[in-house]
């Protein structure tokens, strides 16, 4: 005789359950069903990951004396703890290190090269930028309502973080008042890995719209080397022309590499 569907005539008869995937939603009671049978833990999942205990013991030195007691990697680490709470985050933590060279060239680095790196996914890649961002615009807020010139380290600073780790040149004008605070930071013009067209009578003229009456000029330079080219100073001298004919003050021509920078007006260039 063929077998047909069960059909369930008694209340007293327990329902099929479907099996539960073995992740922290099954391990939650459920209002009404106290009586119902208890998944088992998985016993991978009843042992404490050997992890645990490196995280709180980083936690602790964290704790108890500060980032001075932790090397770039497992500040990394700490902040990875947050983004993959279910994995060991120390190997992941020392490939981005090894990858960009340092703690800043992970931070700097495109979400698409972070993603290179196995264990990092989009949305930890996504992360990272997002707290990079937090970091430039708090150095940012820094110079708002500053005389820029007497905050020379603050402008390094930010010039620093926001360029020094592009993979392709960028060309950033501070535009300033009459008073030196800083109006607007813009960029002008994005290009190669060793080239960016700039148009003087276009920065002349955003200058001209924001009403400013000085100028500080950025641009980076992706191999790491800060020293200005023949083609940096010659354009500098033609943008100082340019302004200086409609009263706007040319400060400097800062050039930002991975690790240092160069003043056109501290080599006495211009």
């Amino acid at each position: 005789m063929a077998k047909g569907p069960v059909s369930r005539s008694s209340d007293n008869e327990l329902p099929f359950e479907e099996p539960v995937a073995a992740d922290e939603r099954s391990f939650f009671g459920q209002p009404g069903k106290s009586s119902a049978p208890r998944t088992a833990l998985p016993a991978s999942l009843g042992v404490q990951e050997h992890y645990h205990g490196h995280r709180e013991r980083l936690r602790g030195r964290f704790r108890e004396h500060g980032d001075t007691a932790l090397a770039d990697y497992e500040i990394l680490e700490l902040l990875l703890f947050r983004l993959i709470p279910r994995r060991d985050t120390k190997p992941i933590a020392k490939a981005l290190i090894e990858r960009f060279g340092s703690l800043a060239g992970v931070f700097g680095a495109p979400a698409a090269l972070l993603t290179e790196v196995k264990g990092v996914g989009e949305a930890v890649a996504l992360d990272l930028k997002l707290i990079s961002t937090v970091a430039h615009r708090t150095l940012k807020s820094e110079l708002r309502s500053k005389q820029v010139l007497s905050s020379w380290s603050s402008v390094i600073q930010y010039c620093h973080a926001a360029m020094a780790h592009e993979t392709r040149e960028q060309f950033r004008i501070l535009f300033l008042d009459k008073r030196n605070v800083l109006i607007a930071d813009e960029v002008q013009g994005r290009g190669t890995v060793d080239h960016t067209p700039v148009y003087p009578r276009e920065v002349v003229k955003r200058a001209l719209e924001l009403s400013a009456t000085a100028m500080i000029l950025v641009h980076n330079h992706p191999s790491g080397d800060p020293t200005p080219s023949r083609a940096d100073i010659e354009m500098t001298k033609v943008i100082i022309d340019a302004a200086k004919a409609l009263d706007i003050t040319v400060h400097d021509h800062v050039i930002i590499g991975k690790d240092g920078h160069v003043s056109l007006k501290g080599l006495k260039l211009i």
